[in-house]
């Protein structure tokens, strides 16, 4: 093993995180190579610089004049020039800072700067790369999105496991909690997802409060355990009552054993989905600053010996979007938009009968809603809607419907809904 890793193991040792670490995690390390020559001479080479694989003309990037006009906002330094490895420093630290402004609950509470990752996939798979072991069993709800199932079971040869997500019309703590009982050996893993995807469920703050204390219990228990927050649609609530902020939040100083990690970005939360852009941030009781930066340089590692490093283009102006004078009234508005077509739903499904083999899902957040299918064939009806409509659904398990009301107009929800359900009759009357 690399001395570089067994001093970041040694900085982890007897510390939840430590013994939490998959055989690859235990491995990883950030080298003291080019990357970290190049950021000295950063700093230092005020002469000639000969470190880093860009060219340069006159002290800067070359740059393309078709991307110059393209982009007449920003530097070539800002425009076509590596990012660092974790990530452009001023937006780590403008992330980290907005994270307590988003959630309040963080105020006062150690959790480490955030990494810049490439998009939210990538950040649970890091995740993952770090902490999972084959075998190794991760918990996450019947209703989850697909991409957990390729990422656990099929690139880290783990097991996932579920649990039904909804239990008398709210979120299954029991089932949760029932399930993470149900995993073998001294590690409980599970990913809490809200708003979820796909049914746009998020928490009660009751339901919020009932799982910390589950979690607690497991960990007074004597198990360790890894709690991953994807908060890929964060702040999408669109009730009074809700947990407004992430889990990681409750989760970061709960218990000595309970290892907080969130998966986060700008993709949902600032409308940029094709910036490919996300981070990944470490909490937990009586997890130190060192032990936090072990588990970055770790992740650099894994970053590193991957992708080397995520877009610097989208990262600048991704910061200067979080800089922008008025960026938070711009979010208000689109925000604002989609809660019109979320309650679009709503009205239509409390007011008209649905036919008996269709049912709504709980839902009150995100971009989502989903049918439950009885007695037919989701997959039969997301054809029927294609073929027969024009009008583009995704089913699952071949027994839901999911439904994005995010990319729908207002207007047009109710002339959506009637075609769904007169489809749904078709098919209730062929099966």
């Amino acid at each position: 093993m690399n001395q570089l890793a067994v001093e970041l193991n040694a900085i982890l040792s007897g510390t939840t995180a430590g013994r939490l670490l998959a055989d690859l995690g235990k491995r990883m390390y950030f080298p003291k190579g080019i990357l970290t020559q190049s950021a000295e001479a950063g700093e230092k080479a005020h002469r000639f610089n000969a470190t880093i694989g860009m060219a340069y003309e006159n002290g800067e990037p070359m740059m393309l004049d078709a991307l110059r006009e393209a982009l007449p906002s920003l530097s070539p330094e800002e425009a076509v020039a590596y990012a660092p490895t974790g990530g452009v420093m001023a937006l780590r630290k403008e992330w980290k800072a907005a994270l307590v402004r988003k959630n309040p609950s963080l105020a006062g509470k150690s959790y480490s700067l955030p990494v810049v990752v490439p998009g939210l996939t990538a950040a649970v798979s890091y995740i993952c790369d770090l902490f999972l072991d084959p075998g190794d069993e991760v918990v996450v709800p019947d209703m989850h999105w697909p991409n957990y199932r390729l990422i656990v079971e099929e690139r880290k040869s783990a097991v996932g496991v579920t649990f039904p997500i909804f239990s008398a019309g709210g979120y299954n703590v029991a089932g949760l909690e029932a399930a993470l009982r149900g995993t073998k050996g001294s590690k409980a893993i599970c990913i809490l997802n809200f708003p979820n995807n796909p049914t746009g469920y998020s928490l009660t703050l009751e339901e919020a409060d009932a799982i910390v204390a589950a979690l607690v219990a497991l960990a007074e228990e004597g198990r360790d355990l890894l709690v991953i927050a994807d908060d890929a649609y964060f702040g999408l609530q669109y009730r009074e009552g809700l947990l407004e902020e992430s889990i990681f939040a409750r989760l970061a100083d709960a218990h000595e054993r309970i290892l907080a990690v969130k998966a986060d970005g700008p993709t949902k939360e600032d409308y940029v989905w094709g910036f490919r852009t996300g981070f990944v941030t470490f909490a937990g009781k009586g997890l130190s600053e060192a032990g936090q930066d072990a588990l970055v340089k770790k992740t650099l590692g894994i970053i590193r010996s991957s992708v080397s490093s995520s877009s610097g283009l989208a990262q600048q102006l991704l910061l200067k979007a979080l800089l922008y004078p008025g960026y938070e009234d711009q979010k208000a508005r689109y925000r604002k938009i989609l809660e019109g077509r979320y309650r679009a739903m709503n009205t239509y499904l409390a007011s008209h009968p649905l036919p008996a083999c269709i049912e709504a899902l709980p839902f009150n957040s995100g971009y989502f809603m989903s049918f439950l299918c009885k007695g037919i064939s989701a997959e039969a009806l997301r054809i029927e809607l294609l073929d027969g409509s024009e009008i583009g659904t995704i089913s699952m398990q071949d027994k839901y419907l999911r439904v994005a009301f995010s990319s729908l107009e207002e207007e047009h929800i109710p002339e959506f809904l009637d075609t769904v359900m007169a489809a749904a009759k078709k098919i209730a009357k062929r099966a």
